[in-house]
């Protein structure tokens, strides 16, 4: 029995849990399906209210979109009652306009048929008056046509240059004070001393013992100096001196400053020749990059090439007409600097061609082109500026000026050379230019004689009054100064002036 009830209350016991667990279950399942339905119901009188708010949210936009659609048909029907109105009133006004043409035409046909009438008239009134004419003046209608237009091509000839030669003295008047005005303050600003130097030749001696020094035993010693510098020492019976002969101006100073120092030293010979002078040549190449970078750094230019600066630097030991080529450059670059701020123009540019334009001068060539065509093939090869190239190429007019930079650096030039005191001109070179002057205004016709004054700066020019007219000298005067202008070269500028008057002498007895 004991047995029994063990084995049987695990069983009651699992039995009892089983059932209690079901019931548990059922109690949950029915739980979920109360609030299943509940969530169900509350979903749909949810979705009921919201389908609610949606139709009346269409119902609301519905009636605003019917009232603004109303609106707009009124509006539109309004427009329409206007255009109509405006149509009828155009169409009323083309009707009266079609009527007042149709009137305006009659009336025209009726005046060109009085018209034609008159016309037929006055065409045989011409006819007769026209043969009365060629009969009283002996001339056909084509005869007295061209006679009539041969006068008014005259007379309009003579009303044109009257007009031209107003023209041209206002024209000449205002570019002359304007450019009178630029130049005085560019020439104000300029403070450079005038330049006046000469290339030094020859090297003073302690006495005359020291000539037979420097020629040495069996003139070993002035060999050895010539052939290292490449010149030519001149010793004649110039007491205490011997002059240096070279037409490259650096050689002539290395040589200059090499004699100089070997006379100071006292020892003179062949070796110590030979070391003064390459010592000297490196000062000399050394002085030549400082001279061309010093006038770059002045002047305030940068990117300027190695080869450029130092054919700058050889400018300084040369001269043209005694004044110093690497100050004249310089100066013609502050100068076109100054024409260049005033009139608009590059200033880079400006002072860039005109510091280079002389450039051709320092460099050593065999070529036979002048030096601003060398300048401009070198300006080219360092990848200057082509309007730079062309400054420096059209400074004497060789080439066309391209630019404005190109007038500047030519007016600059004129004015730099033109100084009073800043060139130096031989009494044969000035003789021959004033007579270049005068045989080019005698050449033309009607010209009696011409006369160059004021040191070649005006030229004077007596005309015969029965071959030249008042408006026939004008015209002359600017040919002749055109042929100047072409054939020659001259600093700053020259005034032509035509003389015509006629003098009528009568004596009373």
């Amino acid at each position: 029995m004991t047995a029994l009830l063990y084995v049987s209350l695990p069983l009651v016991g699992l039995i009892l849990g089983w059932t209690i667990r079901w019931l548990y279950a059922r109690f949950q399942l029915t739980s979920a399906e109360q609030m299943a339905e509940r969530v169900r119901q509350e979903a749909v009188k949810e979705a009921e209210a919201k389908s609610k708010e949606i139709l009346l949210e269409a119902k609301e936009t519905l009636i605003r979109e019917r009232n603004q659609q109303e609106r707009e048909n009124r509006e539109r029907r309004a427009e329409l009652q206007r255009l109509e109105r405006r149509i009828e009133q155009k169409e009323e006004t083309l009707d009266r306009k079609t009527k007042l043409v149709e009137d305006q035409e009659l009336a025209f046909e009726e005046r060109e048929k009085g018209i034609a009438g008159r016309e037929a008239f006055l065409s045989g009134q011409e006819e007769r008056y026209r043969a009365e004419l060629e009969r009283i003046s002996g001339l056909s209608v084509e005869e007295a046509t061209k006679l009539i237009i041969q006068g008014l091509e005259n007379e309009a000839k003579h009303d044109a240059q009257i007009i031209i030669n107003k023209i041209e003295q206002e024209a000449t008047l205002a570019a002359e004070k304007r450019s009178r005005d630029i130049l005085v303050t560019t020439m104000q600003r300029l403070a450079t001393d005038v330049t006046a130097e000469l290339t030094v030749t020859s090297v003073s001696l302690p006495s005359d013992e020291m000539k037979g020094r420097i020629i040495g035993r069996e003139g070993r010693n002035i060999r050895t100096l010539e052939t290292l510098t490449g010149v030519d020492v001149i010793i004649d019976d110039t007491p205490e001196a011997v002059v240096i002969s070279c037409f490259d101006p650096v050689r002539r100073e290395i040589a200059r400053v090499s004699l100089e120092r070997l006379i100071a030293d006292g020892r003179i010979h062949p070796a110590r020749i030979e070391e003064v002078v390459q010592k000297v040549t490196r000062e000399i190449s050394q002085k030549i990059y400082e001279e061309g970078e010093k006038v770059v750094f002045d002047l305030g230019l940068h990117n300027m090439g190695q080869e450029l600066i130092k054919s700058l630097g050889r400018l300084h030991f040369r001269t043209s007409y005694g004044q110093n080529v690497l100050a004249h450059s310089k100066e013609v670059a502050v100068i076109a600097g100054m024409l260049a701020a005033e009139v608009g123009a590059n200033r880079e540019i400006a002072k860039r061609g005109a510091l280079l334009h002389d450039i051709g001068k320092g460099i050593e060539t065999d070529s036979d082109q002048n030096h601003a065509e060398v300048g401009m093939e070198l300006a080219r090869k360092m990848g200057e500026d082509p309007r730079v190239v062309n400054a420096i190429g059209s400074h004497h007019a060789d080439v066309e000026p391209s630019c404005i930079e190109s007038v500047i650096v030519q007016m600059a030039d004129a004015i730099s050379a033109a100084r009073p005191g800043a060139r130096r001109e031989t009494l044969d070179n000035y003789v021959k230019r004033l007579e270049n002057l005068e045989a080019i205004a005698e050449g033309f016709g009607g010209v009696d004689k011409a006369y160059a004054i004021q040191a070649g700066r005006e030229l004077r020019i007596l005309v015969n009054t029965d071959q030249v007219s008042d408006e026939g000298a004008r015209d002359l005067c600017r040919q002749i100064a055109k042929k100047i202008e072409s054939e020659l070269r001259y600093p700053g500028r020259i005034k032509v002036t035509i003389i015509r008057e006629t003098r009528i002498v009568e004596y009373a007895r």
